[in-house]
């Protein structure tokens, strides 16, 4: 009797273990942001680009793809792609440093938790991929959500609405760069360490920047942004790739689960009835997502299991 072939994407415990190490350093990222919550956050992320540089760069090597990177570097097409990538991981790292160090904590969480609504919005608005029933519901109450905290606040909570929207955009446009994950973020970082010199440059001449002079602790700090920038970049870019995307999907809630839990009871952000109610909107709409994402698994596995085996 012949088995059922096995699915070329099943998870594996490396993967798990890889995407989990993401999800909990991001989860704990707060804490460092805060840390350095008294320097400009436009300095901050120009030292995430510098010191996530050499970072990168020595992954590469050790992988032994730096070809790729030379290959890249000679196509106009992927330039532009990584420049744009670029362009879009800065401004969602500018609005997550400047919001934790400015005590909204929990709208990050919240813009975090509609970013997997709004991709699947994308791509059924952008490549035609069509939408069942339950994920046009929970797409429905992600929008009454931030409908809510609009309402509550006289204006669109930007800072979830630009980090979902930076986000989504990025991870869309990432899958066109004909590039792995850690060459391309390798790309990125390099295109954009000519601006983070530039600016940090200006900022230690002007006698503004906090890189030297102002204490060893903002040093080591500053430093220290290319590790919690980097490391769990490139751990998640490993792990994604040993995993399904069903499971992907649903472990993504980590992190922002964490920053929730940090903002509210460790950092004691206001979370009043309508920031509950918006939150209880898009928990369900969470739900029910990971409900269509289970069930599509499941019948692609029924349907694997009733295909006969060739041979």
């Amino acid at each position: 009797m012949s088995k059922p072939p096995v699915l070329a994407d099943e998870d594996t415990p490396r993967g798990f273990a890889f995407a989990l190490a993401a999800y909990l350093l991001w989860g704990f990222l707060p804490f460092y942001m805060k840390a350095v919550a008294h320097i400009p956050a436009i300095e901050v992320v120009a030292h995430r680009v510098i010191w996530s540089v050499p970072i990168a760069g020595l992954v590469l090597i050790w992988l032994g793809r730096t070809r790729d990177i030379r290959l890249a570097l000679g196509s106009p097409r992927t330039m532009v792609m990584a420049l744009l990538t670029a362009a879009l991981i800065t401004v969602n790292w500018s609005i997550y440093v400047w919001s934790i160090g400015a005590g909204r904590a929990i709208e990050t969480a919240l813009g975090y938790y509609i970013n997997p609504l709004f991709s699947i919005f994308l791509g059924a608005v952008l490549l035609r991929e069509s939408l069942d029933r339950r994920q046009k519901i929970a797409i429905a109450l992600a929008v009454v959500a931030v409908a809510l905290l609009a309402w509550e606040s006289g204006g669109v909570p930007w800072v979830s609405v630009g980090l979902a929207l930076s986000w989504g955009f990025y991870a869309f446009f990432k899958k066109s760069l004909p590039v792995g994950p850690n060459q391309g973020f390798f790309l990125e970082v390099l295109i954009l360490t000519v601006p983070a010199i530039a600016f940090v440059a200006y900022t230690q001449i002007n006698g503004t920047g906090h890189f030297g002079g102002t204490g060893s602790v903002d040093v080591l700090l500053l430093l220290g942004c290319g590790l919690v920038t980097a490391v769990p970049l490139m751990i998640y870019a490993n792990g994604a790739k040993l995993l399904r995307l069903s499971t992907i999907g649903i472990m993504q809630y980590i992190a922002p689960t964490m920053i929730f839990v940090i903002a509210v009871f460790v950092f004691k952000e206001p979370f009043g009835p309508y920031k509950l109610a918006a939150f209880v909107l898009i928990w369900t709409a969470l739900a029910i997502y990971s409900s269509s994402l289970l069930r599509s698994r499941k019948a692609r596995l029924a349907a694997a299991a009733h295909t006969p085996a060739s041979g």
